[in-house]
């Protein structure tokens, strides 16, 4: 009996104790709730998942470029594509404030060195430093940049920096050497299939003669040393329309077709990608390098065009990209290369409104620039298709700028304060660059307070600068200005007081409910 009572005793005493320690200590990080998980787990062995092969989805990333006035915020990009399944993306240059954004999203970035900044960074080495230590490496390790391309169809767009290309790209490389980065980020330059004199039937490939050996053969020569890779653009679009009666639209959108036999090499070709894609293996081959391997940092298929643009609406941009992510995730590569895993970045996430050209150019988007699809794609093999963000998921924009009013002295004190010891980004506040003018104490410090604002989570307290400065929701962007903004989903970070006590007490029911349950396994 006396037993009995003492077992009684130590019980209660063990509900009573764990009971009120539940009450001041995180219940999901108890040791006591790991200890229930820990026995459970004893007894009833769970079986180990299949994990998901998400080396197929590394395959396919996509284009981001921002020559819109209407494109939804860096941070709403990299949200968008980390809830498509994006994991490899490719920007167009190295503006902060698109490299702040993909801050530890562990998406796989490309960034790119403008075609105005070549000849620039080809003059030395220690241009070529300089450009890398203030746009590449503050972001390289946060942002996961794993490759920098120079310039893009430099070749065929702008001839006259061809002598400057391989200088530019050795310079870079010799940079990354002397920062200890070259082992994680490598160099290239994206090149064109219109670079190539003659692409069809694929065994006649061959690089304009005019660039081959001058400037094609040594940078390949240097992409082969480094351990680097081909960039190319493939747009069979193009193809189509400039030779409809060779590929024919089937032909380029992957549709079934009789095919195209190369009778020189006995390949038979099922769609235009993987015969421009050929072609210019055979072209590369051509210079004396079987060992290079081609990453195609654009493709895509325009959803409207002009008048006289041929083959170009929504249905056949939505045929040709769908098509196109299962060929390569299929693995099957391509008939010179077979098995060969093809990295192909469409092109491209947002249709960009101020792109130049004909109106295909500004109609590449999967998505519009209100983030809807602009049609059902899989860019994951995994069947779910292209979806907007969620309708119940509000954004709450903000900036902060200096007061109107302030004197001069107190402005340049913010500036002072925010670009120094506030360590905030003012980059693009300096001379030459796209936020500098107006040169007005009163522009240059609600950059910067903004600046130090974004910095610092947002958070109240971090737009204050003596009040001087104060909370916008209205953007103050300008021309070629973009200022960084916080982006907040308003359904997941807003909680109300009555919502956190109803969590709060639900919360401590289950941890009454866990010491229940453990004392009657102690039985």
């Amino acid at each position: 009996m006396v037993i009995i009572k003492l077992q009684l005793k130590i019980r209660v005493g063990f509900f009573f104790f764990f009971f009120f320690f539940f009450q001041f200590f995180d219940i999901e990080n108890h040791f006591v709730v790991r200890f229930l998980k820990m026995r459970k787990s004893m007894r009833y062995p769970k079986k180990k998942k299949k994990e998901k092969n998400t080396d197929s989805q590394s395959q396919i990333g996509v284009n981001y470029g921002t020559l819109g006035d209407n494109l939804p915020t860096p941070t709403q990009a990299v949200q968008l594509m980390k809830q498509q399944g994006v994991t490899q993306a490719r920007i167009y240059d190295t503006n902060p404030v698109v490299l702040q954004a993909f801050q530890g999203s562990n998406i796989q970035l490309i960034v790119g060195a403008l075609n105005d900044e070549v000849l620039a960074i080809s003059e030395s080495n220690v241009t070529a430093t300089t450009w890398l230590k203030t746009r590449v490496v503050p972001y390289a390790a946060s942002c996961n940049i794993t490759c920098i391309a120079v310039g893009n169809d430099v070749l065929v767009s702008d001839p006259v920096l061809s002598p400057a290309l391989l200088p530019a790209i050795s310079f870079i490389h010799a940079a990354l050497v002397s920062l200890g980065l070259d082992s994680t980020i490598k160099v290239s330059t994206p090149f064109s299939t219109d670079l190539l004199t003659s692409t069809f039937p694929p065994s006649t490939g061959v690089f304009n003669s005019s660039f081959s050996t001058s400037v094609v053969e040594p940078i390949l020569t240097f992409l082969s040393e480094t351990g680097s890779f081909v960039m190319l653009n493939v747009y069979p679009y193009r193809a189509y329309e400039q030779n409809p009666q060779i590929i024919t639209l089937d032909f380029a959108l992957f549709l079934p077709n009789p095919g195209v036999l190369d009778s020189s090499n006995g390949f038979l070709y099922t769609n235009a990608f993987d015969a421009l894609l050929d072609a210019t293996y055979i072209a590369i081959a051509a210079l004396n390098h079987t060992d290079l391997t081609i990453v195609v940092t654009e493709t895509g298929w325009p959803s409207q065009g002009d008048p006289n643009e041929q083959g170009l609406s929504t249905s056949n941009a939505q045929t040709y990209n769908s098509n196109l992510v299962k060929h390569v995730l299929n693995k099957t590569g391509s008939p010179v290369r077979p098995g060969v895993v093809i990295i192909t970045y469409l092109y491209e996430l947002f249709d960009e409104d101020k792109e130049p050209g004909a109106s295909s150019a500004r109609n590449f988007g999967l998505f519009d620039a209100a983030m809807s699809p602009v049609y059902a794609v899989d860019l994951t093999g995994t069947g779910l298709t292209l979806e907007a963000p969620s309708s119940t998921q509000a954004v709450n924009r903000t900036w902060c700028i200096a007061k109107q009013g302030v004197n001069e002295s107190s402005l340049q004190a913010d500036i002072d304060y925010a670009c120094g010891l506030g360590r905030a980004d003012c980059s693009l506040i300096q001379p030459g660059m796209s936020c500098y003018l107006p040169n007005t104490r009163l522009s240059h410090a609600s950059y910067a307070v903004n600046s130090y604002y974004q910095k610092n989570a947002n958070t109240p307290g971090s737009c204050d600068f003596a009040d001087t400065a104060i909370i916008t929701t209205t953007d103050p962007s300008y021309g070629n200005c973009t200022y960084p903004a916080s982006t907040q989903l308003v359904a997941e970070t807003t909680v109300s007081g009555s919502s956190l006590l109803l969590q709060t007490g639900v919360l401590r029911l289950i941890s009454s409910m866990l010491l229940v349950l453990l004392m009657l396994n102690l039985r």
